[in-house]
């Protein structure tokens, strides 16, 4: 460097022949700082980016991983170099997949189809990974990518990306465990998501704890089923459709979950739900639900094959619910899932004493076995 700061033609000389890879990194480091500090004119700019183009193929690693790793955050790096050196070696690239702004999609595209999985890997954790990029890394197929990609909360990731990952890798924790970690997922992820840990907590409890597959079962799907009803609120219409068609096509729309939504006064899973298992429009099932005599409720669930003693508790919930309001303080959620239980149970307080609905849904299901038996 010159005097003034510029860059003299015999500075270029002696950087591109000097023999020492680290006397060469440290003029690198120097000369990048000074472009990144934005303290050269246009022409000193052009100078240095011409160095940088050659120094890009510089056949010491370290001088390149130098220039990589001091133009990694320059957001307005000439796309060329930013290209040539994320396509280096991975100890050159990772700072710039990493970091790089000026590295577009497409770039990231080619890089991901050409590249080895440390390339796809520093993709996975950038800040912003776009919808379209964090695709194209769960289309690799590399489980550790995949989880890297799971792991980076700044990564935009489509309901269709998360059910791809799913489809390959849901038995996986590597994957699955800082999937269920996020902050925010598809309500639809989420079901798939409780159902794959709870099939393998009930793989557990049967082989650790000498539990019959019937009682694990029993236990696990209330476990499932609470958990997803507590879920409900932040679903969107969207969502609960999704949500209800994915439980109907996979078996898991059951009596219970339905009543469980219906006791926390989600009228719109309720609705939804017997739309779908009657095949009935949503909005002539809101006029049965509704209907005086209750008899609209009650051939609803006949034909979405509800026991009788499932309906018949759907029957008192739903005047209770149309009567009770939620009071918009902390907690209001439970507290009126309380309040329609507790009622409900007054209604049938002859037949069922306790305080929860796990109890009295177990009792309707003991109640309907023994009826069953007896006919």
């Amino acid at each position: 460097m010159s005097e003034n700061g510029s860059l003299s033609p015999a500075d270029v000389e002696r950087l591109l022949t000097d023999r020492s890879a680290e006397n060469r990194a440290k003029t690198v480091e120097k000369i990048a700082g000074n472009l990144v500090a934005n303290e050269f004119s246009d022409k000193e700019r052009a100078e240095a980016e011409e160095i940088f183009r050659v120094l890009a193929s510089d056949a010491e690693i370290l001088v390149r991983q130098t220039l990589a790793d001091t133009l990694k955050n320059l957001p307005d790096l000439s796309h060329d170099i930013a290209v040539s050196l994320a396509s280096d070696i991975a100890d050159v690239a990772t700072p710039m997949l990493t970091f790089s702004e000026a590295l577009s999609d497409q770039d990231l595209f080619d890089i991901i189809s050409s590249k080895p999985e440390s390339h796809q890997a520093a993709i996975a954790e950038r800040s912003i990974v776009s919808e379209a990029v964090s695709e194209k890394l769960a289309d690799t197929g590399n489980k550790t990518v995949v989880a890297k990609l799971m792991e980076n909360e700044g990564a935009q990731i489509s309901e269709e990306t998360f059910e791809k990952v799913l489809d390959e890798f849901g038995d996986d924790e590597l994957v699955n465990a800082p999937m269920a970690k996020r902050s925010e997922l598809p309500i639809t992820v989420t079901e798939r998501l409780v159902t794959l840990v709870s099939d393998k907590l009930k793989e557990h409890l049967v082989s650790h704890h000498e539990m019959s597959p019937a009682m694990a079962t029993d236990l696990i799907l209330a476990s499932r089923e609470k958990t997803m009803v507590g879920l409900l609120g932040y679903a969107s219409s969207g969502e609960l459709e999704r949500l209800i068609n994915q439980l109907h096509d996979n078996g898991r729309l059951t009596p219970t979950i339905i009543l469980r939504a219906l006791c926390v006064g989600d009228m719109d899973f309720f609705e939804t739900a017997l739309s779908k298992g009657s095949e009935i429009a949503v909005s002539n099932v809101h006029l049965l639900v509704n209907d005086a005599s209750g008899q609209g409720l009650k051939q609803l669930c006949k034909k979405c094959k509800i026991p009788q003693g499932v309906a018949e508790m759907m029957r008192v919930a739903v005047d209770v619910v149309n009567e009770l309001e939620y009071d918009g303080d902390p907690g209001d959620r439970e507290r009126f899932r309380n309040h329609v239980i507790q009622r409900v149970l007054t209604h049938f307080e002859d037949r069922f004493d306790a305080e929860n609905v796990d109890y009295l849904i177990s009792k309707i299901a003991e109640h309907d076995s023994n009826s069953t038996e007896a006919a």
